[in-house]
């Protein structure tokens, strides 16, 4: 296979974060997959492994790019070493591409010679496998879901899925959509029936959207969402810890005319242990007096005085903590760390050893109602976020973005909330400590932003909703059960024409 083979699977994997935010150009979404699977159709496994891995890199060479933020700036690392770490980072992401490609081509393989190899290549194999890559990658050693090509689609017809099939349905049907573009070009023949079928499938989910999977029950609920903005390089600096207190105390107080107050992931860097005496209790008094519910993230000690958790924390009429359960390697616990600490600055970040939370926790509840909890990174793996449905009526999310700076990071990560609103069926409270803090609709729209690197109160009125979508019920199993049998068909198929296969 020539180099310019590979040049442009790098090419089109390095122009498919545009599908994603900040830009939001979604045909890419469709485009870009398109151009790799037109690359696959006539390639061996080997060279299918090398063509997918090359998209890989260059979907995440400039996707997530902002990994060397948090490296270089906040992370006291070189910016030789950031470079080598994000790279490395970058090369093991791309790796579920080359085992998608090469799984992709030993499938392929065994139907090259049927009259309708291209048509099952590119309408079932290679966006099943797609598919499943994703849904791999999303728990595969702690998973890492970033950048599944349906969180680039949530404002197309397509996101009408996501409440029976989550993101890893809304990432098949877009492949399955860049399959069928490749054989509209590829067979003229195939045409009436192919656009035909993808007008079909993109209807029925602008239909699908119209659909109220829940219901919206109960009282509206007054809201103010803080951010602090306080900046990330004093986050231990002792000398600016009462800096931080005074902030988040001031812009509560200036809310009181809110039902519920919220703060993102490790607003203190203080553990709550050492601030409930002289600054919590004082402040939730006061939220009493006004009849005012707190949702607070910081960090919480265990009794046994060795463990602590990234919390968010229900203060009111009700204490509830709930303990981040999906941590971030390296980020909030570091594996080998008898090997690695030492070794480089990032590593050694203080509190960079948190516990994980149990995974059976209560929902928080705050202002009449239950909410489903997520701490930063977490709401990117909505199958956890199920856990406390249906019996949570709202959803709501505490991040600390400021680790990425001005990056694509944080407009990714709002569009990943975004999913879980049109999964769930429900509102969505989004505390951030530098932006982008939001209130999302239950359809996945913004209703209201903050802008970036401001401090600011975010105000506005939700509604909590009841009911299940058929996601909450069956998670992400309906969709792999879908893809596995589509899997086994293909193989069925072989088996009974050996001829062909």
């Amino acid at each position: 296979m020539p180099l310019i083979s590979y040049i442009g699977a790098l090419l089109a994997g390095a122009v498919l974060p545009l599908a994603f935010a900040p830009f939001s150009l979604f045909p890419v979404a469709i485009i870009a997959p398109a151009i790799l699977f037109y690359l696959l159709l006539n390639a061996t496994p080997k060279q299918a492994a090398k063509l997918t891995y090359s998209f890989g890199l260059g979907l995440f060479g400039v996707g997530v790019s902002w990994v060397y933020v948090a490296f270089h700036d906040f992370g006291y690392t070189s910016i030789g070493l950031s470079i080598f770490m994000t790279a490395l980072f970058v090369a093991v992401l791309a790796l579920f591409y080359a085992v998608q490609g090469y799984c992709s081509g030993k499938l392929s393989e065994k139907i090259n010679a049927h009259q309708y190899a291209q048509v099952l290549k590119l309408l079932i194999i290679f966006p099943t496998c797609w598919g499943l890559a994703e849904w791999i990658r999303g728990w595969f050693l702690t998973g890492f879901p970033w950048l599944s090509l349906g969180y680039s689609l949530p404002d197309t017809p397509l996101a009408g899925y996501a409440p029976l099939l989550g993101v890893f349905g809304v990432s098949w049907l877009g492949a399955l959509t860049a399959g069928a573009l490749v054989l509209v070009i590829k067979q003229q023949n195939t045409r009436p029936w192919l656009i035909s079928g993808i007008i079909l499938i993109w209807i029925a989910g602008f239909l699908l959207d119209k659909i109220e999977w829940t219901v919206a029950e109960g009282k509206t609920i007054n809201v103010s969402i803080i951010q602090g903005n306080v900046p990330q390089i004093t986050k231990w600096d002792p000398s600016a810890i009462q800096g931080r207190l005074d902030t988040y105390a001031q812009l509560t107080r200036e809310s009181w005319d809110s039902d519920l107050i919220i703060w993102p992931e490790n607003a203190m860097t203080t553990f709550y242990n050492d601030l409930v005496e002289h600054y919590f209790r004082p402040l939730v008094a006061e939220a009493r007096e006004h009849k005012t519910d707190l949702i607070v993230g910081t960090p919480y000690l265990d009794d046994d005085g060795e463990r602590y958790y990234s919390s968010l924390i229900s203060l009111g009429q009700q204490e509830v903590i709930y303990n981040k359960r999906h941590l971030v390697p390296f980020g909030e616990f570091v594996p080998l760390q008898g090997v690695l600490r030492g070794l480089i600055g990032f590593f050694d970040l203080p509190m960079s050893g948190f516990s994980r939370g149990e995974k059976a926790q209560a929902p928080l509840y705050a202002a009449g109602n239950y909410f489903a909890p997520s701490v930063c990174y977490e709401d990117a793996f909505g199958e956890e976020l199920i856990d406390f449905l249906p019996q949570a009526t709202i959803l709501v999310n505490g991040s600390n973005n400021a680790w990425y700076g001005n990056s694509f990071a944080p407009h990714q990560h709002l569009e990943i909330s975004r999913m879980r609103s049109i999964e769930t069926g429900r509102m969505l409270l989004r505390a951030t400590t530098n932006g982008i803090s939001a209130i999302i609709d239950q359809k996945g729209r913004v209703v209201a932003r903050t802008p970036q690197f401001e401090t600011a109160i975010l105000k506005g009125t939700i509604q909590p909703y009841t009911g299940s979508t058929p996601y909450i019920i069956y998670g992400n199993w309906l969709i792999i059960t879908i893809l596995f049998l589509l899997l086994i068909a293909v193989l069925l198929f072989c088996r009974r024409q050996p001829e062909f296969c």
